[in-house]
């Protein structure tokens, strides 16, 4: 098991950045993503990276700009992501926790430092998209 915590600031409202990371529809400001496919609206999804891998989610909380939850599972992991928010006057705190355990051996040293640098990547295209 691996689990990995990165914490960042946006400069935008609540609403903006929980729309952003919530939408299975507006996916294009994912430099990682080709394409979504909901397999049960506002419950089950699959992501879909340019590399081929599938990933299904499936939401375990959704509390308006404030929480966000789901677990996940592809052929390499299962885990569990967590997205809180929290709103400031000008700005919006978001801390996303990923909680990983990888499913082939060879693959767990590795696990944390490729949830760092996904969760570092996925921080830059949320600052891109929110043009900051």
């Amino acid at each position: 098991m691996a689990i990995s915590k990165m914490i960042a600031e946006f400069g935008c409202s609540a609403e903006k950045l929980w729309e952003l990371v919530t939408s299975t529809e507006n996916y294009a400001w994912r430099s990682d993503i080709s394409e979504i496919v909901v397999l049960k609206e506002g419950s089950i999804f699959e992501e879909h990276t340019k590399e081929g891998y599938v990933t299904k989610f499936t939401i375990t909380a959704f509390e308006p700009y404030s929480r966000y939850e789901f677990d996940m599972e592809n052929e390499n992991m299962s885990g569990h992501w967590t997205g809180f928010f929290s709103a400031g006057e000008k700005k919006v705190s978001a801390e996303f926790t990923e909680d990983v355990t990888a499913k082939k051996l060879i693959m767990k040293p590795f696990v944390k430092g490729y949830l760092q640098k996904q969760q570092q990547r996925y921080i830059d295209d949320l600052k891109k998209a929110l043009n900051q």
